[in-house]
């Protein structure tokens, strides 16, 4: 490659080997200044110890990532960035990553106030929910927070559809979820049957998906299928609860055969949010809706008089289960963020302080009618 200007015919191989990858002109554009210096683009497929496998127009190259910022875990090359790699070199390293338009964060599961990076780049997030076992509503509201905060579209696949052959049972578990999934597509597959999956395949189909879900929930059995092969190790869940052992121990990005690419993720026990607000918004939209017509605009739902939500409840209109799961979400976003923003967490201590002599004031006055 030359130094000083970009290399048309390296552009050209980078459309048509990496296209197939998701590479589009925007990425073309956003490459061009890491062009003129001589770097080849690629798509990172695999994460591993420090390094990864990336895609190039040269085949598939294994660089080194400790060039790219690697005290802070949001700023890791992860599985479906777009990067930088040096054309040589022993080591060979990533030199930076594109902007990134999605991604999917969490919080890490030690607790402490850092997020860890999921997958970048992704349109689609497959929540694949097991059949098997009892419906938890809420960890897939949990998920799909996680997902539409990160930017991407949401779905929810109900994996082992075979294990309930009742027709009339099996739409009731669609809708169920699908009331706790506003604005998402609920798909019934069974991957065992063959079933489901050619809708599945033309939903995802030529941008790129993420395969989210715990161990047990059958998605390397749902990654198989898609991919038309044994790619991913599928071991039986445990009969007692239904979950299943890690088979997926890192991320990978993979080809379908019929157009697009997916990322198959190890199964997560914990789905721990991180400044996730918006995306609890729009998974709980009803109950965000109801609140605009709240008397207090900082209504809490929780007893206030002219609540708009409450009186959804009373009303039926609103499941509790459905208020309680976005409370207990709201304040776990609450707590993540105000680790790291002291304004926030600042405001957090004048709220309950405000509360509390609420409570108080009631107390001392219920005390002194009853004398």
């Amino acid at each position: 490659m030359s130094n000083a200007s970009p290399n048309t015919s390296s552009v050209s191989d980078a459309q048509q080997v990496l296209a197939t990858y998701g590479w589009d002109e925007s990425w073309e554009a956003e490459f061009a200044p890491y062009d003129a210096e001589g770097l080849l683009p690629g798509r990172v497929v695999r994460v591993d110890r420090g390094q990864c496998d990336v895609v190039t127009p040269d085949g598939v190259l294994r660089a080194d990532t400790a060039f790219v910022t690697p005290h802070d875990p949001l700023r890791v090359v992860c599985t479906g960035d777009w990067v930088a790699v040096e054309p040589d070199g022993n080591p060979r390293y990533v030199r930076t990553y594109l902007p990134r338009r999605t991604a999917f964060v969490r919080s890490t599961s030690s607790k402490r106030s850092e997020g860890q990076i999921l997958a970048a780049n992704v349109d689609h997030a497959i929540v694949a929910v097991s059949l098997a076992v009892e419906l938890d509503l809420a960890r897939v509201e949990r998920f799909l927070a996680l997902a539409w905060e990160s930017g991407a579209q949401p779905l929810v696949v109900l994996t082992k559809a075979d294990l309930v052959p009742d027709p009339v049972t099996l739409a009731h578990l669609v809708q169920d979820v699908e009331t706790s999934a506003p604005g998402v597509t609920v798909l019934a597959v069974s991957a065992a049957l063959g079933e489901g999956l050619d809708v599945l395949a033309a939903v995802v189909g030529g941008g790129t998906a993420v395969l989210l879900g715990q161990s047990g929930a059958g998605k390397s059995t749902l990654a198989n299928a898609l991919l038309g092969e044994d790619v991913m190790d599928v071991q039986a869940t445990r009969d007692a609860d239904g979950k299943g052992r890690h088979t997926t121990t890192t991320r990978n990005l993979l080809v379908m055969p019929g157009g697009g690419v997916f990322i198959d993720t190890p199964g997560l026990r914990g789905v721990g949010l991180w400044d996730a607000g918006g995306g609890v918004g729009q998974v709980f939209a009803e109950i965000e809706e109801l609140a605009r017509d709240c008397r207090f605009h900082d209504c809490a739902h929780e007893s206030e008089p002219g609540c708009a939500v409450l009186a959804a409840i009373d009303d039926g209109e609103l499941p509790e289960r459905r208020l309680e799961s976005y409370r207990k979400l709201m304040r776990e976003n609450q707590r993540i963020v105000a680790k790291t923003d002291a304004r926030l967490r600042a405001e957090i201590r004048k709220e309950w302080k405000r509360r509390g002599a609420i409570g108080k004031a009631a107390m001392e006055a219920k005390r002194g009618h009853l004398r």
